[in-house]
């Protein structure tokens, strides 16, 4: 049991010799606004809305049907001709 106590008073007297004096701690410089990075402000996600005049994916397909009848299949009425 003497053994034990004397290994450590010895750990904690060496652990006291490696830490800094206490006014080292108060040297260190503080984290200041102008030392700190700037913080980034949150992105706002903006939903698109249609214009009212726009058509709707379902009107445009009964447009391009209409359309594209006896047409060559190419450009706009890829797919649309054929049907």
């Amino acid at each position: 049991m003497n053994r034990s106590l004397r290994f450590y008073t010895i750990a904690l007297v060496l652990a006291a010799i490696a830490m800094p004096p206490s006014h080292a701690w108060a040297a260190r410089p503080k984290k200041t606004e102008a030392t700190q990075a700037p913080k980034k402000q949150a992105k706002v996600k903006v939903k698109r809305q249609r214009s009212s005049s726009a058509e709707t994916p379902a009107e445009r397909d009964r447009r391009l049907l209409r359309e594209c009848k006896g047409l060559p299949n190419a450009g706009a009425c890829l797919g649309y001709a054929s049907r």
